[in-house]
């Protein structure tokens, strides 16, 4: 790791010690947990494929250990800041940002009265919006009148947006508010050209980022029972910690080695690298999940209030997955690869 890397690492590391645990788990002390991290620097993480990749997933994996909810809000945040950066786009100051790219058949945002400058006007519904309710702008994907998709940034606090409180009734990661917002007439500004969001690099290599949020939480879960196997000598929880740690260095090879492929390829399409880690490292913390609650029963369930919150989370925030979707996507793509590549 670099000396910039490592300072990022430790100077996170002492601002979230700093924080009670568990921390206050409401959408507005949510808002204010990001803001401090935002405040201190920490959402200006090394940009997907430049060099540092590896230290900008060891920073999301930080947070996720922290607290999962806030990791959702804070993973966003900095994915719509890499958006931005790469295009060369105007941040203004003390914002903060979602990225909003969920695209269901009933909720789909048009954008129309295009001007000189890159503004246009927003209309239609937008589901998915994760921290809307506490969130400065949103960066979202919406389409013109050509059919063409199209990234834009919005102010949310203006005329014309509507944070509902339609579409999210979630137990787990209950506080990142994952509504719906409703666009009449609002403002945005254009970021990127048509079609730039999907045909960009860093679409791949930035959707590798959530594994990282999902390892985080699921080595903080081993650490657990690697606490309570430190202090007492039962086999069957032991067996339990040997499956743990073939899960969490299985995933730690696995995130190692695409942010070192993604480093070295960073103009490369990085769809089959990115897929196979997502799913690995979504294997290995479902793995975790299992045996931590085979090993230790009810009490991290129920005495623990960080550890009974994230095994709500963790779950919930695991279906970011589409499960047999994704793994049918990566097994095309896999069908195509020549025999070598399972050579060791």
């Amino acid at each position: 790791m670099t000396g910039s890397g490592t300072r990022l690492l430790e100077r996170l590391g002492a601002l979230l010690d700093e924080w009670p645990h568990p921390t206050p788990h409401h959408p507005a002390a949510l808002a204010r947990s990001l803001q401090r991290l935002c405040d201190a620097g920490l959402d200006r993480l090394p940009a997907p494929g430049g060099g540092q990749t590896l230290q900008r997933w060891q920073a999301l994996a930080t947070v996720a250990a922290q607290d999962l909810s806030l990791c959702k809000l804070y993973e966003g945040h900095t994915d719509a800041l890499a958006i931005l950066e790469h295009y060369v786009a105007q941040v203004p100051a003390r914002t903060t940002w979602g990225m909003w790219a969920a695209e269901p058949p009933q909720a789909r945002v048009a954008l129309d009265a295009e001007q000189r400058d890159g503004s246009v006007c927003l209309h239609g519904r937008k589901a998915w919006c994760s921290g809307a309710t506490v969130l400065s702008h949103g960066l979202l994907t919406a389409w013109n009148e050509r059919g063409e998709q199209q990234l834009v940034a919005v102010a949310l606090q203006q005329p014309g947006v509507q944070v509902t409180e339609d579409g999210w009734q979630a137990v787990g990661m209950a506080a990142t508010q994952s509504v719906e917002v409703r666009f009449d007439g609002a403002r945005g500004q254009l970021v990127g050209p048509p079609g730039g969001y999907l045909a960009r690099p860093g679409f791949w290599q930035g959707g590798a980022g959530i594994a990282a949020c999902w390892y985080g939480a699921a080595r903080r879960l081993g650490e657990a029972l690697r606490s309570h196997c430190a202090e007492r000598d039962e086999p069957h929880a032991l067996a339990h910690l040997g499956t743990v740690d073939c899960a969490l260095t299985t995933a730690v090879s696995a995130l190692q080695g695409g942010a070192a492929w993604i480093d070295a390829n960073p103009e490369a399409d990085a769809e089959l690298p990115v897929r196979r880690v997502r799913a690995i490292v979504e294997h290995s913390a479902s793995t975790v999940i299992e045996h931590v609650g085979r090993a230790l029963g009810a009490a991290p369930y129920c005495r623990d209030g960080g550890l009974a919150r994230l095994l709500a989370d963790l779950p919930v925030f695991l279906r970011q997955s589409h499960a047999e979707r994704d793994l049918a996507a990566l097994g095309e793509l896999v069908a195509r690869q020549p025999h070598e590549s399972w050579m060791l």
